[in-house]
């Protein structure tokens, strides 16, 4: 189908000229190269070792330059120790598992609670709180340990349904909040004294209730997986 260049009348295709206006009617040629390209061009994705360089390369240039400036301007506290704490933390959790692949996952989990050991170490050593660090934060990393090891333990099959996840993550979450209350009263009290960590415990029971029931009742998981693709 062609229209004239002039009027925009709708022409036959063995028309030479507009029957309205007389222009002669372009014929393109079939065989010559097309201006566009016909079918889009695709571009290559970037390989995981070349994303984990130049993450690699930006969280060191950004290190370099913090340090070179609390060299040029020190202060009291230095702060850069904070920048190349953050630095590590983050290379640990996003570049290493670009570069070494099929980590187990208990070792990246690991990996991934020793980068904010480490991060709050250098700043318990930039601000002199090697106390706080031993007495609170360590005991506070144990214990997200644990949970974290044991919520993998069990999801590890990946055989397990949507409900019985979600359920078992705000188990984790219960007891996580716990753990973090019990390491604080001990440290500044002396003595646990459970209070917000209940109410959050409470309420996580009273999540894991109803997914329990909708788990076991088969006309509601039914509805459940139709409703939320479970």
């Amino acid at each position: 189908m062609s229209y004239c260049v002039k009027c925009g009348v709708e022409l036959d295709e063995g028309a030479e000229r507009c029957p309205l206006c007389g222009t002669p009617a372009w014929k393109p040629d079939e065989t010559a190269p097309r201006y566009f390209p016909t079918k889009p061009a695709e571009v290559p994705r970037a390989s995981r070792r070349a994303a984990a360089a130049l993450l690699t390369a930006m969280l060191a240039s950004v290190s370099l330059c913090c340090a070179l400036l609390n060299l040029i301007l020190p202060t009291e506290h230095p702060w850069a120790l904070y920048v190349a704490g953050a630095a590590v933390m983050l290379w640990i959790w996003f570049a290493l598992p670009m570069l070494v692949r099929g980590i187990p996952i208990f070792f990246r989990l690991t990996a991934d609670v020793a980068a904010i050991g480490i991060y709050v170490w250098i700043i318990s050593v930039a601000l002199h709180g090697g106390r706080w660090f031993r007495g609170l934060v360590l005991p506070m990393l144990g214990w997200a340990c644990v949970v974290v090891f044991l919520l993998s333990f069990l999801l590890r099959d990946g055989r397990r349904s949507r409900l019985s996840s979600i359920a078992m993550c705000i188990g984790a979450v219960g007891l996580m909040a716990m753990g973090v209350e019990y390491c604080l009263d001990r440290y500044f009290l002396e003595v646990w004294q459970p209070s917000w960590s209940l109410v959050v415990l409470v309420i996580c029971i009273g999540l894991i209730i109803p997914l329990c029931i909708v788990r076991r009742v088969p006309s509601l998981r039914e509805e459940a997986r139709r409703r939320f693709n479970m």
